[in-house]
């Protein structure tokens, strides 16, 4: 997923299509969160101008991350879409938008895939289901873990007489 300028100016009238799969597994060591994750396909197409060159992206995969609240792998897959512009002057860019300023006589969209795949890790996720083998306990000695459907209708047991109280005044 590198092409040097030279190398897209002379795709300018054919067109670039870019459809690859790429190897981002080196992220399990920048994030520890990611236990695991598959390759990542990367798929679009670029428009290429003298000094300006817009790739159009969508990236999918699927990543292995830990169950907010028991710790299970839960496969969590993304679909990213973005569009990532270049340019070959500093004097193009516009440092309100979100553009890039070609490095070199080269340009690598590894590098930008590995950002936005690091991005798109959630704050929280949960695995399905109640009964799931292999996590955190769901209750111990003088506890246990609820819904919050469950907490609302739960009557705290040192207010549980103030509600005989006010059936008894009615009678």
């Amino acid at each position: 997923m590198k092409w040097s300028v030279h190398q897209l100016h002379q795709l300018q009238t054919k067109g670039l299509v870019i459809d690859e799969t790429v190897d981002v597994s080196d992220l399990k060591q920048i994030d520890k969160l990611i236990r695991d994750i598959s390759p990542v396909h990367v798929e679009g197409r670029a428009d290429i101008g003298a000094t300006k060159f817009t790739f159009h992206l969508t990236i999918e995969g699927t990543m292995v991350l830990p169950c907010s609240r028991t710790l299970v792998d839960v496969s969590y897959p993304f679909t990213i879409q973005t569009t990532e512009t270049f340019f070959l002057n500093d004097y193009d860019v516009n440092p309100d938008e979100d553009t890039h300023l070609v490095q070199g006589d080269s340009i690598d969209l590894l590098p930008i895939v590995k950002e936005l795949v690091l991005l798109e890790i959630p704050l929280q996720v949960f695995a399905e289901g109640d009964n799931v083998q292999g996590g955190a306990p769901q209750s111990g000695v003088g506890w246990e873990v609820i819904t919050e459907e469950q907490a609302k209708n739960k009557i705290d047991p040192r207010l549980a007489g103030l509600a005989k109280f006010f059936d008894k005044k009615e009678e």
